[in-house]
This record gives C-alpha cells, structure tokens and sequence, in this order.
C-alpha cells in the first residue's frame, strides 16, 4: 500500500521546546513506522533556515519560506494561499497547534488541545483569541479536528457544533525519562526535597496557588523547597508578584525554560510533581513525573481526571489548604508514596507515543478517504 504523504506544520520545533514542540516532535519521530510519509513545514519567516536540523532523520522538510502574520491574516479571511504552494502535493495536511490552513486537495486535521481561550478569554493572548475564528473557518471547509481527550471532543461538539464523525479522540504518549539523574536534579534545585512545577507559566496553571501551598508547608519542612521550571507565558508577571511576597522566597527557585536533560533530572529527583491547574485539556507534565515514578498532585479539573484516573491524588482547584494537605501527606506518609508511585507508574504505562502516531496515521487514512 502506497504512504500517504501527510503535511505536519512544525513550527513549534523552531522555540523553546513547550507541550505542542513535544507532541509535533513525537508525532515526526513515529509516523515513519506506520502507513505515513511526514512531510514538516513550518508557517515562519526568521526560521525558514533551520527546520532541517530540528526534525527527525528521515523526514521531509517543506523549505519554502512562509511569512507567518500574513499568512494568519490571509487564512482567517479566505480559504487561500493553500498549503500545497509550500509542500507541494500531499494527501492530508495537520496542524497541530489549532491551525490548519487551506488546501487545493488534501484533507484537512487539526489538532484542539483545550479551549482556554473560550472559557477563560481573560487568560489567553491576542494570539490564541484568534483560535475561534480559524477553527470555525476550517470546519466549514470540512476539517476533522483531533483531541487528546474525550472532555475536550465533547466540548468542542458542544461550543462548534462539529460533525461527531469528525472528532476524533487520540490520546499522547509519554516517555520515561529514562536517562534522569536525580542528583543533577537535587543540583538544579539547591537541595534533595523539593516540590517540582513544571510547564509554561501562565494564569491557567495558577502557580500563585502552589506558592501558597508551599508557603503552608514550609515551616513544617524547612529543608524542603519549591521549584519552577518552565519559559515565561503571558501571566509571569503574576508569579514574579507572588515570589516577592513569599516569606519562604529563599527557598523558591525559579529555573526558567530547561533542556530535555535537565527536565528529566527535575522529574527523576522531584519528591512531588505539582499541578495546580484551573483547566486542562490533556496534562502532559503529569504523566512524566508518573513515569519518573514520581507521585504527582494535581487538581480535578478539565480532562486531568479522565487522563490521570487513579495515578495521581486529585484535590479541587483553587483551594491552597486542600493542596497543601495533599502535597503534605505524600511528604511525610511513606506507604502513601508508595502506594501514588505504584499508581502513577501503571497509569503512564497505559500511554504511548506510537499508539498516538497510530492513532494519527489511521484518522489520517479516514480523512483522505472522506
């Protein structure tokens, strides 16, 4: 059976390597073993040079320049340039990141992470308020649209009214940060115990919370310390705020965007992973640290139930006291770490990169097909 030439817009690749740079760099790495041939664009002008050195060997590479505003312009009112100007002819064209533009043949894929910008317009850039617009344009040109999971599916049948034979639910995969060094992680953090928060800063994660959780827990544990790594989203700001008025500051570390490497130190030598989310659509950083055989507290909002089932302990959002106590029982209970270890271990087992890429590459098939 001849490949089907699949367009994958890798623009995330090109930055700080963030949830979707992760996703889109997976995807590229596994299609390969099913029935696709990847080809990677990416919508940019200043990065046009370097896509080449970023994807995975093997996979094609679109190198014909794209200016990204005018493009996102252009698509939000008309149905044209279509991709196939850049790629040339493909079979599917997939944008990972909400956008996919308009084609000449190829079926269309887009991939709705969550919908942030619907329900929390306050916490999302001018950037991803322009998601809405795009997403009905490219439904009404008949694109299929994936979710990772099924609380997001139904509420974007809910909010656009899609075609239920369109939404397709794929879970990602997670990878066993297999070469972590807990000691270089007890390095970047300035001591063996310590909370670990991990992903782009933004209102949604609302670490301001965790920093009052950590500030409840602080005095009964001096030798334990908070540790934020990820790059700056819209609403550091916020965090930078909190931080100042910290009376545990000392012991807070702010490490910023980290390497694979790096992260994976965090998650191996963490003693909890933190995710005081407000809403969520899939959580990624979760199911690392589950993986990492760290046991991981997050809140019950969004698709973390759905995603993270048994393998972490689920408190209710915005509410410190409730995630302090959490936090605080897997600090001091052994059995109870053990016991979120075991669970969160077999949870992440559940998941994999190349069930996701064959997941992908059968809804691939159904599109181009339809």
């Amino acid at each position: 059976m001849t490949a089907l030439r699949v367009a994958v817009d890798a623009t995330s690749l090109l930055g700080p390597r963030t949830g979707v740079g992760v996703f889109t760099a997976e995807l590229l790495a596994h299609l390969p073993r099913t029935r696709v041939a990847p080809v990677a664009y990416a919508t940019t002008w200043r990065g046009r040079g370097r896509l080449a050195g970023l994807v995975p060997r093997g996979v094609e590479v679109a190198s014909r320049p794209q200016a990204a505003r005018p493009l996102r312009e252009l698509w939000r009112r008309f149905d044209h340039p279509v991709i196939e100007w850049w790629t040339g002819p493909v079979d599917v064209v997939h944008g990972p990141n909400y956008v996919v533009p308009p084609t000449r043949d190829a079926a269309q894929v887009m991939t709705i992470h969550d919908l942030t910008f619907h329900h929390h317009p306050e916490m999302s850039t001018a950037d991803t308020l322009q998601y809405p617009g795009l997403i009905r344009r490219a439904l009404r040109r008949g694109a299929w649209v994936h979710t990772e999971s099924r609380f997001v599916a139904d509420e974007v049948l809910e909010v656009y009214g899609a075609d239920p034979d369109r939404v397709v639910v794929v879970p990602l995969g997670v990878t066993s940060p297999a070469d972590g060094d807990p000691a270089r992680g007890h390095q970047l953090a300035g001591g063996d115990r310590y909370l670990l928060a991990l992903g782009t800063v933004e209102p949604r994660k609302d670490l301001p919370l965790l920093v009052d959780a950590f500030d409840l827990l602080a005095a009964e544990h001096p030798d334990l310390r908070l540790v934020v790594a990820g790059p700056d989203g819209w609403g550091a700001d916020a965090l930078a705020a909190r931080l100042a008025t910290s009376p545990h500051r000392e012991r807070i570390v702010r490490l910023g965007w980290v390497d694979d490497h790096a992260r994976a130190a965090l998650l191996r030598g963490a003693t909890v992973l933190a995710y005081p989310s407000r809403y969520e659509g899939f959580g990624l950083p979760p199911l690392e640290a589950m993986a990492a055989d760290t046991p991981v507290v997050a809140t019950a909002v969004g698709a973390l139930p759905e995603v993270l089932g048994e393998g972490a302990r689920l408190v209710p959002p915005a509410d410190a006291e409730a995630l302090a106590g959490a936090l605080g029982e897997l600090l001091t209970d052994d059995a109870a770490r053990d016991a979120a270890v075991a669970r969160g271990r077999d949870r992440a087992a559940t998941y994999s990169w190349q069930a996701c890429a064959d997941g992908l590459a059968d809804l691939y098939a159904r599109a181009a097909r339809g």
